[in-house]
């Protein structure tokens, strides 16, 4: 399965700018510009969370915005602005990123800042 959305302007939802998202089962595309163009990949293993962001306008025009959050290098937060179908979209990644993580065996790991702890007890008996 494959979406191809183009990003819309906010009032009256039309396709009037030069950015394109492909999302794919396995990589999210966000090819930007008319004159220079930017070509942007993130693998779907590394999203980690994804959220459907639709104000007001944005509903009346039946269009939202999705925030991925990855563990990519270039974009810890990817946006895909503006789109149609952003409902489906933000439920496809879910689905597909999980999947992806699957396949490749990856484990999703969160730093919760266990280094502070140093002054807790010792475990092993050596004080």
């Amino acid at each position: 399965m494959e979406f191809r959305e183009r990003r819309r302007w906010a009032f009256l939802g039309l396709p009037f700018t030069f950015t394109v998202y492909v999302i794919k089962e396995d990589m999210i595309t966000v090819e930007e510009g008319f004159f220079s163009r930017k070509e942007n990949d993130c693998y779907m293993y590394k999203v980690q969370d994804v959220e459907l962001v639709r104000s007001l306008g944005e509903r009346i025009f039946g269009i939202g915005t999705v925030k991925c959050y990855t563990g990519d290098s270039t974009d810890r937060e990817l946006v895909l602005s503006h789109i149609k179908n952003a409902k489906e979209i933000k439920d496809f990644i879910l689905e597909a990123s999980e999947q992806a993580r699957l396949k490749r065996r990856t484990l999703n790991m969160l730093d919760i800042g266990a280094d502070a702890l140093d002054d807790g007890p010792d475990l092993d008996g050596d004080d």
